[in-house]
């Protein structure tokens, strides 16, 4: 990786690339995976997941949303994109149309491409980002069968709005698709914008939809791979088939600390929360004072997506490419390419990082922006 050349070389670079806390997991869930050591828990599991942990996964869902997920429901994965995989590959036939946004996470459209479906993106630069039901009506085709919708948003930080949400998924439920929500960042929605998910749906419309969830965002555990999918009960039964010939199941250690992580204090998640929303507040405002560059504020997740066209055309620079490589090798800031997730002209930035770090990384996008004008 370019960036860890760079350190290696004694240079101090900022990473703003990063798509994972910069907290550590909390204390009482490490301490449930000691628990899960000590007790010897280390042997294979059912592939669904062990009993307790799909349990836990469908109170907390239900209790937070009104559903009423049975464990027999459930399916514990190997962290949130397996979950993913595994629901697309389940459900699409070579040839089959599958709806991205775009922008959207780069391993959707690979996903897809993996299942060999035809990949049909809907872009949401015109509306800043928000997908509406008129844009999901117009993509639909006849071989139409998945949405893949996406809220909060990587990369944008965009939030659906629950009205809008449900009605994005009547339209699809009228034209005969299937959904996957990906709820990853599910607890990570800044006011007034409300949490949301698939699982408040009445139960006509929830029955076609698959909710792919993951602990690693919400409860810093990234490193753990624990996710799961929830929806009707035979296409999880289609999705346990390819788990139990691929990745068998999540570690049985993960399994343990998950319980505790969705049944115990919900503390460590609204600090998060609070502390990302501190650090959105004063980042985007001070990315918008720099020439050439505008930025809409996140309604959620922690990533910044700003529009540098401005910058890039007083810098000379072809592509967002261009930009994040030049802002790295020259300037020690690491960035990810809009264009990677189909948004040519920004750049994401994570602030899943400290206030200092941040604060840094501004004075160092300024720097370039005043020095690399033409």
């Amino acid at each position: 990786m370019a960036a860890d050349k760079l350190r290696a070389q004694g240079v101090t670079v900022i990473d703003l690339g990063v798509g994972e806390p910069d907290f550590s997991t909390p204390v009482h869930i490490k301490d449930a995976a000691k628990r899960a050591l000590d007790e010897n828990f280390t042997k294979y599991t059912t592939s669904a997941g062990i009993l307790p942990l799909r349990q836990a996964v469908c109170d907390y869902i239900n209790s937070n949303f009104g559903s009423d997920y049975t464990p027999e429901q459930c399916c514990i994965t190997v962290g949130g994109k397996q979950a993913i995989f595994s629901g697309v590959v389940s459900l699409i036939n070579p040839g089959d149309d599958v709806l991205l946004e775009k922008p959207c996470w780069v391993s959707f459209p690979e996903i897809v491409n993996f299942a060999e479906g035809r990949n049909v993106m809907i872009d949401t630069e015109p509306t800043d980002f928000h997908l509406t039901t008129e844009m999901v009506k117009a993509a639909i085709t006849p071989k139409s069968k998945l949405l893949i919708i996406n809220s909060p948003s990587n990369p944008t930080g965009r939030v659906i709005d629950p009205a809008e949400f449900r009605r994005i998924i009547e339209v699809c439920v009228e034209h005969g698709l299937w959904v996957i929500s990906d709820e990853c960042y599910l607890q990570f929605v800044y006011p007034p914008h409300r949490v949301n998910s698939a699982a408040a749906l009445p139960p006509e419309l929830r029955s076609r939809v698959l909710i792919s969830g993951s602990l690693s965002k919400t409860y810093a555990m990234t490193g753990w791979r624990v996710g799961f999918t929830l929806g009707a009960k035979e296409w999880v039964t289609e999705i346990l088939k390819i788990q139990s010939q691929s990745a068998t199941m999540a570690a049985s250690i993960a399994q343990k600390a998950a319980i505790a992580a969705l049944t115990e204090t919900q503390e460590p998640v609204k600090e998060m929360l609070a502390e990302y929303r501190r650090r959105a507040e004063w980042f985007v405002p001070a990315l918008n004072e720099i020439p050439g560059i505008q930025c809409s504020q996140p309604e959620g997740a922690f990533y910044a997506f700003p529009n540098i066209k401005g910058l890039m055309k007083a810098c000379g620079l072809a592509t967002s490419k261009e930009a994040a490589d030049l802002l790295l090798h020259k300037y020690g800031v690491v960035c990810t390419d809009g264009g990677a997730f189909g948004a040519e002209g920004y750049l994401r930035l994570s602030y899943a990082n400290s206030m200092e770090a941040l604060r840094e990384a501004v004075e160092r996008i300024k720097k370039m922006a005043v020095e690399e004008a033409k």
